[in-house]
């Protein structure tokens, strides 16, 4: 699957109870997260594993409860790190793709959950499920800025391959 899409907002919270701030760019970095973020610091209630490493969800998945429901949904009430645009999510579970120079490897989706409702207050779920985001684990420390390009590894080995010298 051939795709380019890019970041246009980058998003963390410093405390678990605190509120998202919205920031042009970050550390990645394995192991750890986002510089700033809470699970960085080490004190997410769940603890630090690869699959919270960074989350991503699509830009065009907030627009749809809009659409489908009326109701609005930005990118600070989806508590995630990556807004990507025209970047299949759901198709990267399992695989490494590249967000700017990061290498990441999308471990898992991330289902909306009832504490997503509780905080927004609103009767976002039903049009979530299924495309709430990607939990991704960080395979190598970076910064991740707007704008940077989302594609997949296969997409980039082979624009590689068609720009190499023949062998001689």
């Amino acid at each position: 699957m051939v795709f380019n899409g890019q970041i246009s907002s980058i998003s963390i919270r410093p405390e678990p109870s605190k509120a998202v701030v919205e920031i042009d760019q970050v550390l990645s970095v394995p192991g750890k997260g986002l510089e700033g973020d809470y699970y960085f610091a080490g004190i997410a209630p769940k603890g630090v594993e690869p699959a919270r490493e960074i989350t991503l969800i699509e830009k065009e998945t907030l627009q749809a409860p809009e659409i489908e429901h009326n109701i609005f949904f930005g990118p600070v009430e989806s508590r995630l790190n990556l807004i990507t645009e025209n970047v299949p999510l759901n198709h990267l579970v399992g695989k490494e793709f590249r967000v700017g120079n990061v290498t990441l490897r999308g471990i898992r989706l991330c289902e909306p959950c009832a504490l997503l409702a509780s905080l927004t207050q609103k009767e976002i779920l039903p049009a979530l499920v299924h495309r709430g985001g990607l939990r991704a684990q960080i395979l190598k420390k970076e910064i991740i800025r707007v704008g940077d390009t989302v594609s997949n590894l296969e997409n980039i080995l082979d624009e590689e391959l068609a720009h190499a010298e023949p062998d001689q």
